[in-house]
């Protein structure tokens, strides 16, 4: 599956540097592995004794706090969007990247839609696989489409109240 990420700024398509792998399936050689949080659980010593980057994948319902303190050894952690209409990645993507200071790669995967993209890089997500209804193109234009914002977010954007304040 294609990805998109964010270098410079700006977003484009990347080399897929992480497989995902099944809970029942052999790691790879080398190289970078996405797994389950179960797989993690079960395997967490072994994993993070790789030479390898590893990432992890939660569902919506499992919350980033269950990876403690491991997840500043983690390369990845890839938040699932099981519907369109379930924001709950939103929410984690926010806590790794402001509650847990996580400074790995946040990636979308699942079921999401053009209009979540821009609130997407707002609360931290910097890579996405891209589902089949999202050209890459629109990437660029998503993130252009909100130049002022009302919310504080990860992003670090001022607010339009701080603008307004001359902060």
């Amino acid at each position: 599956m294609p990805l998109i990420q964010v270098k410079d700024g700006r977003p484009g398509l990347a080399n897929e540097t992480f497989v995902s792998v099944a809970d029942d399936a052999a790691l790879p050689e080398s190289g970078g592995a996405i797994v389950s949080l179960a797989r993690f659980e079960k395997e967490r010593e072994a994993l993070l004794g790789r030479n390898a980057p590893i990432g992890v994948r939660l569902k919506s319902d499992q919350s980033p706090e269950a990876l403690g303190e491991d997840v500043h050894r983690l390369s990845a952690v890839a938040l699932e969007f099981p519907a369109f209409n379930d924001g709950r990645a939103f929410s984690w993507a926010r806590m790794l990247r402001t509650r847990m200071r996580y400074a790995g790669e946040v990636r979308a995967v699942g079921k999401y839609i053009f209009d979540q993209l821009a609130y997407q890089r707002r609360v931290g997500f910097d890579a996405w696989e891209l589902p089949p209804n999202i050209k890459p193109e629109d990437f660029e234009k998503a993130f252009a489409e909100m130049t002022n914002v009302y919310q504080p977010s990860a992003d670090g954007k001022k607010t339009i109240r701080e603008l307004r304040a001359g902060r």
